[in-house]
C-alpha cells in the first residue's frame, strides 16, 4: 500500500511543475516575435500576446472577445468569415510561406503585408484555431528594392550597349558630315542641309551621353572635391534656371567633408534635380539644397538594399511641388520615363542623376507624396584625402597641319576605322591601320620606323585595346596611347573611373577634337 506522505509530496511536486510550466508558456507567448492569436469557432479572440498589441495597435482588452475580422482589410472580411467556417469543419495545420498574399489591418486603418501559419487545439471546451502572424513589410520593401535594382542593372546594360553601337554610327555620320561642310562654300545652298544634319547628330550624341551616364559607362575623371564648393559655384546658374517664382535656399553644412567624384558630373546631377524641382512647381514655391555629414549605420542598411554602412556626405534637394505617388516613384530613374507633357523632356534627367551617383560609389533615395513635395537625397562616400589640385585642361596645343609622327590606328568597325584614317591623314599624320589587336601586333612587327602613338578602340574581339597597349609598350617603349570607345569597359576603366595616366576620347568625336587631343598627348 503506497505511503500517503509520499503520495502527497508527489502531488505537490506536480502542482509546482505545472505552475512553472504555465509561467514558462506565458513567458514564451509574451516574448515571441510573432503575433499569436487564438479564436474560437465563432471567430471571437480568446488569446492574444504582447506582439499582437504592438502589431495591430489594439490593447489586449480591446482584442479579447472581439471578432478576428477586425484585424483584416474590409475587402477580406466577408470572404474570411466563410473560410473560417470551412477551417473549423476540417481543421488542419497550414505552415508559413505558401505564397499566399495576405494583409493585416491596424486600428488606425493602415494595411500591411503579413504571413500567417495556422494550427489548432482540441479541448473540452471545443476546437480553437491558433494563428501565428508575421509582419513582412520590411521584407517586402527589400524584395521590391532588389527587383528594382536588378531591373535597373538590366536596363543599364541594354542602354550602355545601345549607346555604344549608336555612338559608332554617330561618329561616322558626324565625321563625314563635317568633311562635307569643309568642302562646301558659305553660300552653297546645300550647306544649310548639312548644318542641320550636324545639329541633329550633336543632339543624338547628347542623348547617348545621358544613356552612358545612366549605365555608369560615362567617362569620369574623379578628384577629391568639396561638395559645398561645387554647389556654391553653380548658385548663380541655378537661380537663373529656376526663375523668380521659385525661392532658392542653400543650407550648406559648415563642416562637410570631402568626396571623390567628377565635379562636372556632380554639378550635372544637381542641375538636373533643380530643373526637375522647378518643373514640379509651375506656380512657384520653395527649393532647398542642403548638405551634411551623415553616418549610415546597420539599421539604415537593413532597410535600404545596396547601401554600404559608413560615412557619407549628403546633398538633399527638396521642393514644395506637386509630389509623386508610389507608382511614379517606382519608375522615375528608368530611361525615357517622364510624367511631363510631350516635348518637355526626354525622360533622361533622373536616369542620368542615378548613374552619376552610382558611378561615384554612392546612393540615391527619393521621398515624396502627392501634394507634399519631393526630396532627393544623394549620398557620396566621404574621404579623408586632401582636396585635389585644379587641373586646367583648356590649354591644349592646337593641332598641327604637318607632323612627323606615325600613328598606329586599331579599330574593328570598318566604317569608323576608315573615317578616323581620313581624319588623321587630313591632320597630317602618317597612319598604319589594323582591324584587331593581333593584326596590330603584326603591323608593328613589320614596321621598322618609329611609332609615336597607338590609337585603339577599347572593346574588340579577342585581345582588348588595354591588353594591346600593354603588349605593345613592351616591344616599343615610350609609345603613347589614346583609347577610343562608345563607352568604357573595365579594360580601360574600372567601374567607369579612368586609370591614372590613361588618355581617352569618347565617340563620337570631330576631327578638330581628335587633333587637339593628339597634340596634347604628343607634346608632353
Amino acid at each position: 500500500m503506497p505511503d500517503l506522505e509520499d503520495s502527497g509530496s508527489v502531488h505537490k511536486d506536480l502542482v509546482e511543475l505545472f505552475r512553472k510550466s504555465e509561467k514558462m508558456v506565458s513567458a514564451l507567448l509574451e516574448s515571441a516575435t510573432q503575433a499569436i492569436i487564438s479564436i474560437d469557432k465563432s471567430g471571437r479572440i480568446v488569446l492574444a500576446n504582447r506582439r499582437s498589441e504592438e502589431m495591430f495597435g489594439y490593447s489586449r482588452e480591446e482584442l479579447l472577445g472581439a471578432r478576428i475580422e477586425i484585424l483584416l482589410p474590409e475587402s477580406r472580411r466577408g470572404v474570411h468569415t466563410r473560410e473560417r467556417g470551412d477551417y473549423f469543419e476540417r481543421p488542419h495545420v497550414r505552415p508559413m510561406g505558401l505564397g499566399i498574399d495576405l494583409a493585416g489591418r491596424r486600428k488606425d486603418g493602415h494595411e500591411f503585408p503579413v504571413e500567417v501559419s495556422l494550427s489548432y487545439i482540441e479541448t473540452d471546451e471545443g476546437t480553437f484555431a491558433i494563428a501565428f502572424v508575421s509582419d513582412i513589410s520590411q521584407r517586402k520593401r527589400l524584395e521590391e528594392q532588389l527587383l528594382h535594382a536588378q531591373k535597373m542593372e538590366a536596363v543599364g546594360r541594354l542602354a550602355g550597349g545601345v549607346a555604344h553601337d549608336f555612338n559608332n554610327m554617330l561618329t561616322v555620320i558626324a565625321g563625314y558630315n563635317r568633311m562635307i561642310l569643309d568642302e562646301l562654300s558659305p553660300i552653297d545652298p546645300l550647306r544649310g542641309y548639312a548644318e542641320e544634319i550636324l545639329k541633329a547628330a550633336d543632339r543624338a550624341g547628347a542623348i547617348t551621353n545621358q544613356l552612358l551616364a545612366f549605365s555608369r559607362r560615362q567617362i569620369a575623371k574623379p578628384r577629391v572635391i568639396l561638395l559645398n564648393m561645387v554647389i556654391a559655384q553653380t548658385d548663380k546658374m541655378l537661380r537663373r534656371l529656376i526663375g523668380e517664382d521659385v525661392h532658392l535656399q542653400l543650407s550648406l553644412g559648415s563642416d562637410v567633408g570631402n568626396i571623390k567624384a567628377d565635379p562636372g558630373h556632380v554639378e550635372q546631377a544637381i542641375v538636373n534635380l533643380v530643373v526637375n524641382a522647378r518643373d514640379a512647381m509651375p506656380d512657384g514655391g520653395r527649393l532647398t539644397i542642403e548638405t551634411a555629414n551623415v553616418h549610415l549605420d546597420e539599421n539604415y542598411v537593413r532597410t535600404h538594399l545596396g547601401v554600404t554602412p559608413g560615412d557619407f556626405v549628403m546633398v538633399a534637394v527638396s521642393d514644395t511641388g506637386h509630389g509623386m505617388d508610389a507608382e511614379t516613384r517606382r519608375h522615375i530613374f528608368e530611361p525615357f520615363f517622364t510624367t511631363k507633357e510631350k516635348g518637355r523632356g526626354t525622360g533622361l534627367g533622373l536616369a542620368t542623376v542615378y548613374g552619376i551617383v552610382k558611378q561615384a560609389g554612392g546612393d540615391i533615395w527619393v521621398y515624396s507624396e502627392p501634394g507634399r513635395g519631393t526630396t532627393f537625397k544623394l549620398y557620396f562616400p566621404r574621404v579623408s584625402e586632401p582636396l585635389s589640385d585644379e587641373v586646367d585642361a583648356g590649354n591644349a596645343p592646337a593641332p598641327a597641319s604637318e607632323t612627323a609622327e606615325t600613328i598606329l590606328l586599331v579599330e574593328d568597325e570598318t566604317a569608323v576605322r576608315e573615317l578616323t584614317l581620313k581624319m588623321l591623314r587630313q591632320l597630317g599624320y602618317t597612319v598604319l591601320t589594323a582591324e584587331s589587336a593581333d593584326d596590330a601586333m603584326r603591323v608593328s612587327e613589320a614596321y621598322a620606323g618609329k611609332l609615336s602613338l597607338l590609337v585603339t578602340d577599347v572593346v574588340m574581339p579577342g585581345m582588348s585595346g588595354r591588353q594591346l597597349a600593354d603588349a605593345l609598350v613592351l616591344v616599343r617603349p615610350g609609345i603613347k596611347v589614346l583609347f577610343l570607345s562608345g563607352y568604357t569597359e573595365n579594360t580601360v576603366v574600372h567601374h567607369g573611373v579612368l586609370d591614372a595616366g590613361v588618355d581617352f576620347l569618347p565617340k563620337p568625336f570631330s576631327r578638330d577634337v581628335l587633333g587637339k587631343k593628339l597634340r596634347e598627348i604628343l607634346s608632353r
